[in-house]
């Protein structure tokens, strides 16, 4: 674990790290997270009966474009080029949830962790965007970084769920 915060300068301010100096690799990263909705939601999506569309289909597009615009939306995130970028959909029937994966890769001087958590939050975003008519009561969570590799900071492999 690293004793200090990398994006605060020696005055404590907020500072973009300087990764020029560092050498391209390969690099990939896996998110989840869910959206737990009622059971009467679940099946309108299922069955493609809401009225704003096919929310998996406009839900994973939203993803996959909000992973490209991470730097854009937090601060001092780099831009990275995105060479893969996939969103994973499951319905679970027992939770009353859509579980979000979302997979990523590129090959750079920093990680895409963050355009991963951003895909997987966007996706869950839209959902809600998407059945909120129907269903209020809908919450959003357990989102985390599942697995990272590559760069100078080694892999990443999250433990279990207790």
């Amino acid at each position: 674990m690293p004793d200090k915060l990398t994006h605060l300068d020696e005055h404590g301010r907020a500072d973009m790290v300087d990764v020029g100096d560092k050498p391209d690799t390969d690099r990939i990263a896996v998110a989840e997270g869910a959206i737990y909705v009622q059971p009467a939601t679940l099946q309108l999506i299922k069955q493609g009966n809401m009225k704003k569309g096919d929310v998996l289909t406009v839900a994973r597009i939203a993803g996959i474009m909000g992973a490209k615009k991470t730097a854009d939306l937090i601060p001092l995130c780099h831009p990275v080029p995105i060479t893969k970028i996939g969103i994973d959909l499951t319905l679970d029937d027992s939770q009353h949830a859509i579980r979000i994966r979302a997979h990523a890769r590129t090959h750079g001087k920093t990680g895409i962790e963050m355009e991963v958590l951003t895909a997987v939050s966007i996706t869950a975003l839209t959902i809600y965007d998407m059945a909120k008519a129907v269903d209020r009561t809908m919450r959003i969570g357990d989102i985390r970084l599942l697995e990272k590799r590559g760069g100078q900071h080694g892999d990443y492999l999250a433990e279990e769920k207790a």
